[in-house]
């Protein structure tokens, strides 16, 4: 199993040129593949393997669930809920083991008793579905820190009024 920061995540590798060769993920099934894996991981969703080094003992009697979590996280979760939703039941596991716990290709075939390279072409169909929900298309996604606008272009504020 690969960790988050290595640079052999399997999104990665299929969406990076080799050569003369075009990528075989475009830029948007990439996008989607990256802003799942964002929304997982600020949803708190991946089951937590460390030690708690925080001052306050545990207190048994209180349950420690959905209660700790910020409103981000459950927004986050919310997010994960709609775009697995949207992907449907027969693709979403298979993303959610490539893209948020980071399974490589050959052992989520292994696990599932796919031929080989199946599950490559069923990762594409089912983040391509995904880019659509998140409205992905083939223009580039803007990735600048600015804040975009709901207002018309040539939109004015209006002061003082309440």
């Amino acid at each position: 199993m690969m960790f988050a920061g290595e640079k052999d995540w399997v999104i990665t590798r299929l969406s990076a040129e080799r050569g003369r060769q075009p990528a075989f993920l475009s830029e948007a099934e990439r996008d989607a593949a990256e802003r799942l894996r964002a929304d997982f991981t600020r949803g708190a969703l991946m089951p937590s393997i460390t030690q708690r080094w925080d001052l306050q003992p545990r207190d048994r009697s209180q349950s420690r669930g959905a209660n700790e979590l910020s409103d981000n996280a459950i927004d986050a979760r919310a997010r994960v809920e709609k775009a697995i939703a949207a992907i449907g039941p027969e693709l979403s596991d298979l993303v959610m083991d490539v893209a948020c716990h980071l399974k490589g290709l050959e052992l989520v075939e292994r696990e599932r008793g796919w031929p080989a390279r199946s599950a490559k072409m069923l990762l594409k169909a089912a983040l391509g579905i995904l880019a659509r929900h998140y409205g992905f298309t083939g223009a580039p996604v803007r990735r600048s820190g600015a804040m975009r606008s709901w207002k018309a272009a040539d939109a004015r504020p209006e002061i003082g009024v309440y």
